[in-house]
């Protein structure tokens, strides 16, 4: 069985949460089901438009135009429908609007499901132009799924679609939570421990200018850890504040992210806006075992974030009350480590890689079989709390 992701972008270009959900599916061609990865990209030129990194085929058409956040290519539809004729199921993964014309422009015969990440928010004055192709494209799919039952609940583009909706939650492997001894200690010379680790896109919705007034007259300190279209206006108002008390370290390599988190007092992870759907940094923060902070915004990220058992849910938009989380934290390491244990044993119990993978492959036999899909064995365990 082989399946195609599509999705605007990917690695090399992007190292974003959708992304290492593809990942993490795709590199795992075992049980005799096999991965394929379609994307866009400026890079994609002669050689570069065919890659494989992890093992993983990855095809990809030269991003021309990106309206709205929304990357389109003038000759992606050739060689989408090369890859379609590879595949037996096509997984998209949404948002992404241009793969919805792709989808109807390729006429797809083959099943097809799409894992939904989020709704459109920031693009919410387009919706009245958008929605019809949008609800004909999750109509033509044979299943959607959610990553938490969290946002199933609260999206309504879901509820309106909710009898073919499978919650799977997002899974990362165990195995990575391994940091290398060398760049521990390396990381600890260079900013010390016990601080609060921020991991992601640097974008609109992560609420980090919040967590930059958070972090004013503060005693703990925060690390930053990537990139990305708010960061240089992030820099400017952290020197306008005159904080001392945060670095940014820009983007580097895993062994380093996983250096840094067993370094961490906690994982701080702001997001204010719908746009964080799940948040899976608070995911790989749950896999070192660390305590979480995050926002209430009614998505997956309270999902992984029980408040007062995994680490502590602010209001979203309140620098207050995400400093007082911190400085509790900060101040009491007994609580941050019982947290942190929490935080392990819930990631253990729900969210490891194999099971994601074991449901998703259940899903994908059973739109080859049937047509249309069975819920996954045993996705009740995933709508409880």
């Amino acid at each position: 069985m082989h399946i195609l992701h599509v999705f605007k972008v990917y690695y090399p270009d992007s190292y974003g949460g959708i992304e290492q959900v593809i990942r993490q599916l795709a590199r795992s061609q075992t049980h005799g089901v096999t991965h394929e990865v379609f994307t866009l990209s400026r890079h994609a030129r002669g050689a570069q438009r065919e890659l494989e990194i992890d093992g993983v085929r990855i095809t990809r058409a030269r991003t021309h135009l990106a309206p709205a956040s929304t990357p389109i290519s003038f000759s992606a539809l050739a060689h989408f429908r090369r890859a379609v004729a590879r595949a037996d199921v096509v997984q998209y993964h949404f948002p992404w609007p241009f793969g919805d014309v792709l989808h109807f422009a390729a006429s797809v015969r083959v099943p097809a499901i799409v894992t939904y990440h989020s709704d459109i928010v920031r693009q919410r004055l387009l919706m009245p132009v958008y929605a019809p192709l949008m609800h004909r494209f999750l109509d033509s799919m044979h299943a959607i799924v959610a990553t938490s039952p969290n946002y199933l609940d609260t999206s309504d583009v879901l509820r309106r679609h909710r009898a073919r909706v499978h919650t799977i939650p997002i899974g990362l492997d165990a195995t990575e939570c391994e940091a290398d001894p060398g760049r521990v200690d390396m990381w600890r010379d260079r900013v010390g421990e016990g601080f609060f680790l921020f991991v992601g896109v640097i974008r609109y919705y992560k609420g980090l200018h919040i967590l930059m007034q958070a972090c004013r007259d503060a005693a703990f300190r925060v690390v930053i850890l990537g990139t990305g279209p708010q960061e240089d206006a992030l820099r400017q108002q952290a020197a306008a504040l005159g904080l001392d008390n945060v670095s940014f370290l820009g983007v580097l390599p895993d062994a380093d992210k996983h250096a840094l988190l067993s370094l961490c007092r906690g994982v701080v992870f702001p997001s204010h806006l719908r746009s964080e759907a799940f948040g899976v940094t608070l995911l790989e923060g749950a896999m070192f075992g660390k305590p979480l902070v995050s926002s209430e915004i009614g998505t997956g990220s309270s999902y992984v974030n029980l408040h007062g058992h995994t680490g502590y849910v602010v209001p979203p938009s309140d620098p207050h009350a995400l400093r007082a989380a911190l400085a509790r934290l900060h101040a009491d390491p007994a609580l941050a480590e019982s947290l942190g244990r929490n935080a392990r044993a819930r990631f253990v119990e729900k969210f490891s890689a194999g099971t994601m993978r074991r449901r998703y492959h259940a899903l994908y036999e059973s739109v080859l079989r049937d047509g249309a899909a069975a819920a996954p064995a045993g996705e009740p365990e995933f709508r409880r709390w």
